[in-house]
């Protein structure tokens, strides 16, 4: 039968576009919480005026809360395709933008630590060259998730699947090599803090202050664990779309709470609570530079 003239009654689960239905309990806990996420960013991003982190932010939170409200809708009804393209879409675009968000953060890092002599970056080019990964990325999962909508048949929507799967499978490109920077810079810092220099010696200067803070150290540990969550979660997605949605890993729900919706929920976690405002102190000056500093 068409899928859209289905319903629980008269077609069985196993033609639905997933072959289960979402537990409300779970989703509704995770609708909850992303929920709250967005509304603390919201209130935060004037306290702390990181516009390009907290917008970034923001928009991937209202995506998420609109995925998992998709996954509840979609309990009662598996057969409805507006719902699972909500579902499909939403969740897939949504870390995206939480990637984004990292990416403005490195730069960041790198000049408070004076690490533009050690950095193979300059300290605004990591946002400008992986967020425009990360808009390539977005564009390509657009496009599939417009395709699939779109496709009259299962060959069309085949392919739109396809270019969504390119797209995660850039965006997890982008990580990968975001990780692989950040590591060596933090292991260049650490071999120039155990070999000090005349020219790279720990003097005081305006940031001594915010190396010097406990809650510094704490919010650095909490990037390094979302940075991890997030990348995690992508090679997940690229894996389960990569079977097809009839595949048993694309329709396995505790993987998917687990894989998708915990590591997001931790890392959307860790980049609230550390607001990276509070990190920087940029509450504490009136006359404190943008996120996107130049050095």
């Amino acid at each position: 039968m068409d899928p859209a003239e289905c319903t629980l009654d008269i077609c069985p689960i196993e033609d639905a576009y997933i072959q289960y239905q979402p537990t409300i309990a779970g989703n509704s806990l995770y609708l909850a919480l992303f929920g709250l996420l967005l509304v603390a960013q919201a209130i935060l991003t004037p306290v702390y005026r990181t516009w390009w982190f907290s917008g970034s932010m923001v928009a991937g939170l209202l995506l998420e809360v609109l995925g998992y409200v998709a996954r509840i809708l979609f309990h009662d009804d598996p057969f409805s395709f507006d719902y699972f393209l909500m579902n499909l879409i939403c969740l897939s675009l949504g870390p995206v933008f939480f990637c984004a968000a990292l990416y403005f953060l490195l730069g960041r890092i790198v000049i408070i630590y004076r690490g533009e002599a050690i950095s193979r970056l300059k300290p605004r080019n990591y946002a400008i060259v992986f967020v425009s990964c990360d808009v390539v990325a977005l564009m390509l999962q657009s496009v599939g998730g417009a395709m699939t909508s779109t496709a009259d048949d299962a060959d069309g929507r085949a392919v739109g699947t396809n270019i969504m799967i390119a797209g995660l499978a850039a965006q997890v490109a982008a990580m990968t090599a975001f990780i692989a920077l950040a590591a060596e810079f933090a292991w260049r810092l650490r071999r120039r803090s155990g070999q000090p220099t005349a020219a790279d010696s720990e003097e005081k200067d305006e940031y001594t202050e915010i190396r010097e803070d406990r809650w510094w150290k704490v919010f650095l540990a909490g990037l390094v664990v979302a940075t991890i969550t997030i990348y995690t979660r992508s090679i997940f997605r690229v894996v389960e779309l990569n079977g097809g949605y009839s595949s048993e890993l694309a329709n396995d729900e505790v993987t998917f709470m687990i894989l998708e919706g915990a590591m997001v929920s931790i890392a959307c976690i860790c980049l609230t609570v550390l607001h990276p405002g509070r990190a920087l102190g940029t509450r504490r000056k009136k006359d404190s530079e943008p996120l996107m500093e130049r050095s």
